[in-house]
């Protein structure tokens, strides 16, 4: 049975668009509700096992892929998502296991959503909204800024599709963008018209850091107490990709130490933001509950595009956006 099988480990998206689409495909789906590595195995082990996972939030770790691989288990994992930070891809690869990703579903949404971030901070939007709700009308004290994008520069960490769309939209704008990507030729930001940059050079330079890198061992806590303090003082900091990316208590004492000027997240180290969070009392931090993504369009893409990688990755055709191409050699040895 596990030859025809796609096991859904979690997912809390309304429709059954996923399912809908393997089974199309004359593949049985099922659903699960796996949220840790023991309900993933045991998920895949109801099913009667599973060719490809399809996962949003599950944790996908060694463990799971040896309880779960093997002959005749499982060949592919499909995030749910563009970031795919809860596969343990390293051991997937040398399992000769693909993983795959949704790269594409909802670049425009997080793209605009940042930048409305940036303007929303950087005008001091929810301040002068908070003001009027008051009675108090005061259009000179924009908290924390009140920025001219001509005289203002952007720092874009990670200049994937996201973060090359941004840069682009600030560039429209007037600002002036650096840009900070480690595997992206530097030839190639300045061709369309950004300065490239070191990360401490970015730090020193810019009036606003939006991230738009992946989460790794790398770049965990990538903004700290070190570098946030190597920043330039009333810095503003923007986060729509990856929560850990920053540590928050850092975070929080900067904007209080006012040294950051203030905020925009809509991503966090725990989802939902826990009630106790010191970024919730904070009037310069403007909070989103991981929305960048959504819009009814992307929403409907998600399941399809997701589902689609696993159907044609178990017939056979190419998958564009597997992230581990090396799994294939190991098959190959």
């Amino acid at each position: 049975m596990s030859s025809d099988t796609v096991v859904i480990t979690d997912c809390d998206l309304p429709s059954t668009a996923c399912e809908d689409t393997v089974g199309a495909a004359g593949l049985r789906a099922v659903r699960a509700a796996a949220r840790t590595e023991e309900e993933v195995v045991e998920a895949v082990r109801a099913a009667g096992g599973a060719q490809a996972l399809v996962v949003q939030w599950a944790p996908i770790t060694a463990r799971v892929l040896d309880a779960v691989g093997g002959p005749g288990g499982v060949r592919l994992v499909s995030r749910m998502g563009i970031g795919y930070d809860m596969v343990d891809v390293a051991a997937a690869t040398e399992r000769g296991i693909a993983v795959a990703n949704t790269p594409t579903y909802c670049i425009e949404e997080v793209a605009s959503h940042t930048l409305a971030m940036v303007l929303g901070l950087g005008r001091g939007l929810v301040g002068y909204d908070r003001d009027v709700r008051a009675g108090r009308w005061a259009p000179t004290a924009a908290r924390p800024a009140a920025v001219r994008p001509s005289t203002t520069t952007v720092g874009v960490v990670g200049y994937g599709r996201i973060g090359s769309e941004v840069a682009r939209g600030l560039a429209a704008l007037g600002f002036r963008v650096l840009v900070h990507d480690p595997v992206v030729p530097a030839a190639d930001v300045e061709a369309a018209g950004h300065l490239p940059a070191s990360f401490e050079e970015l730090l020193a330079a810019v009036d606003v850091i939006t991230l738009h890198a992946p989460l790794t061992d790398d770049t965990r806590h990538l903004l700290n107490r070190d570098t946030l303090a190597a920043a330039r003082p009333g810095v503003l900091v923007v986060n729509t990709c990856r929560g850990p990316l920053v540590d928050e208590e850092a975070l929080a004492d900067a904007i209080e130490a006012g040294h950051v000027g203030g905020a925009a997240l809509d991503v966090f180290a725990h989802e939902p933001l826990p009630a106790g969070s010191r970024l919730r009392s904070l009037d310069t931090v403007v909070l989103t509950p991981h929305a960048a993504w959504f819009s009814p369009e992307a929403m409907a893409d998600l399941p399809v595009h997701t589902a689609r990688n696993a159907v044609d990755f178990l017939a056979g055709r190419p998958v564009p956006s597997v992230v581990n191409p090396g799994f294939a050699r190991v098959l190959a040895r």
